[in-house]
């Protein structure tokens, strides 16, 4: 009996001793302030039973921008997690899109893409510039373009140019000394200054003329670093074909450009997504939806839509399998292509799809942003919420 009793107890003990470790990773992960519809509370969609306890009725009803409200978050209505904040506002509404869109990028400077010798040596190499590097101005003059880097080196006639050169995020002054080849002097180095593509509308308001698409950067073709924005301009985008998936061989959707004029701006591009304004309402008729909060996004069955052939956006099952809400995810979500049409097609994600509105419950919840290279049919995605913070603030 004895025995019995302390194998209980330990096991009571380590019981205990799991939850309070668990109630900790809950406390760093979770965020501290939660976004909820006006006159709702707030539930958290989690892997382990989250409940909220509001201090009292009033608490619930004065979550607003200028006054939130407090809650303690429990594990298993038991263990306290934290205590958060409450902010309650207007649900926003928007238009799904899932409609391809060109998307051309002109970057603040020139994007150095390659690096080469000439008369023997790379002068651009030597002076520590590197491929992905951004270079705003040569000699104290601003270049746009292969021509101007070529102007203001040919004018140097061999004296040391200083170039204002960004990287990570650092400003870095590095002084070339160009190289006299076939009659004329060269740093060694191929620049360019833009960028075009295909991506996909995620989601379009109707009350700003707002719109959100892509959900990640776009970056250029060589590099793979994010564009910095000069300006940028949307167009319509005529799909030709589609590249099937195939594992270890991401497909993608092949278009171009219908013609030469612009549909809209792009004012932000960033990590998580393209933004701007667009001229005119893109899919007029169709029905607006509210946006979900991140923590109301549950795994689970969800629909995808996208254009794949051409013919309009469809609507596409699919499975949210993973969700993290944690202040630091890598990845919001991961999502799993379940409909055998698109799959069909497609072979489940293709690159062009990125920005692909991600829907559950009659709410827009998040967008498609990568496909898994050796799961086509996976892919990443990211909240919808944090997509409209960049459209249209809640307040932060």
């Amino acid at each position: 009996m004895k025995r019995a009793i302390k194998l209980t107890a330990a096991a009571l003990g380590t019981a205990g001793f799991m939850l309070v470790t668990a109630a900790g990773v809950l406390c760093r992960e979770l965020p501290d302030t939660f976004y909820i519809g006006a006159g709702e509370r707030l539930e958290i969609n989690s892997p382990l039973p989250v409940t909220v306890q509001y201090h009292s009725q009033r608490a619930v009803e004065a979550g607003t921008a200028d006054a939130p409200s407090q809650a303690r978050l429990m594990l298993f209505g038991a263990v306290p997690i934290k205590e958060v904040s409450t902010l309650s506002v207007s649900r926003p509404k928007v238009v799904a899109g899932g409609e391809p869109i060109g998307l051309k990028v002109i970057s603040d400077g020139v994007i150095v893409v390659d690096l080469q010798e000439v008369g023997g040596r790379s002068p651009a190499e030597e002076a520590g510039i590197e491929v992905g590097d951004v270079i705003s101005k040569l000699d104290g003059e601003t270049v746009c373009g292969n021509a101007d880097v070529a102007r203001v080196i040919e004018k140097s006639e061999g004296r040391p140019c200083t170039a204002q050169v960004e990287r990570n995020g650092k400003q870095l002054d590095l002084t070339i000394e160009p190289e006299l080849d076939g009659g004329s002097y060269k740093a060694g180095m191929w620049v360019r200054d833009s960028s075009a593509g295909i991506g996909t509308l995620t989601f379009y308001d109707r009350r700003t003329g707002a719109f959100a698409g892509l959900g990640h950067a776009v970056c250029d073709s060589d590099t793979g670093q994010p564009v910095g924005l000069f300006e940028g301009s949307v167009g319509e985008i005529k799909l030709t074909g589609i590249t099937k998936s195939q594992p270890g061989s991401p497909g993608q959707l092949i278009g171009e450009f219908k013609n030469s004029s612009s549909i809209g701006e792009i004012t932000e591009n960033t990590t998580e997504g393209v933004y701007g304004r667009l001229d005119a309402d893109p899919v007029k008729g169709r029905k607006e939806l509210p946006i979900a909060f991140r923590q109301e996004v549950r795994t689970g069955e969800a629909t995808v839509m996208c254009s794949v052939d051409g013919t309009g956006s469809k609507e596409y099952s699919a499975l949210i399998e993973q969700t993290d809400i944690s202040k630091d995810a890598r990845h919001d979500m991961v999502i799993r292509i379940t409909d055998k049409r698109l799959l069909e097609k497609a072979g489940g994600i293709v690159q062009g799809m990125s920005g692909s509105p991600i829907i559950q419950d009659g709410r827009i919840v998040g967008a498609v942003t990568h496909v898994f290279v050796d799961d086509s049919a996976c892919g990443y995605g990211i909240f919808a919420d944090k997509m409209y913070e960049h459209t249209r603030s809640f307040g932060l």
